[in-house]
């Protein structure tokens, strides 16, 4: 008796951490959907990342700065939003957690510029991928829906 709740007890530990282990590589690996506005704890992470390190561009409520389709006194471009009147959902979530990564330089035409600045020594990866979640997760559905479709073309 003893020794069969020892091997039920080790082949639910051996489970558990199959799971955790999936999920991790699942959100952090290459080919998963890293961004996941369905994901809570991803959500939330990632609305007090935003709040701390991007609202103060792009809007407490994801609204951009005015007048952001057109070049700034200084020639740079405003920070768009990110909710639907944005531009953000039409791209795939590797381009957007690389211009957040790297700047916009690496994926911008030659010529523009931005004031966005590149967080890869400021964020984690897990931020990154935390901060597109809550973007995400403040779309309509019809909306994540053509995002996804742009993830899927991408791949």
């Amino acid at each position: 008796m003893m020794q069969r709740l020892t091997m039920n007890w080790m082949a639910s530990a051996a489970l558990a951490l199959l799971v955790i282990a999936g999920t991790t590589a699942w959100i952090l690996l290459p080919g998963g959907n890293r961004a996941d506005p369905t994901n809570v704890a991803q959500v939330a992470l990632g609305k007090a990342v935003y709040s701390e390190n991007c609202a103060l561009c792009h809007g407490t409520n994801l609204e951009g700065q005015p007048d952001w389709r057109e070049r700034k006194s200084d020639g740079r471009m405003p920070a768009p939003p990110h909710n639907t009147m944005g531009h953000t959902w039409h791209h795939p979530d590797e381009v957007l957690f690389g211009i957040t990564k790297q700047g916009i330089a690496a994926f911008a035409p030659p010529g523009y510029e931005s004031d966005m600045p590149a967080f890869g020594g400021v964020l984690t990866d897990e931020e990154i991928w935390a901060v597109l979640a809550y973007l995400k997760s403040s779309w309509p559905p019809e909306i994540q829906v053509r995002q996804s479709a742009l993830e899927q073309q991408a791949k």
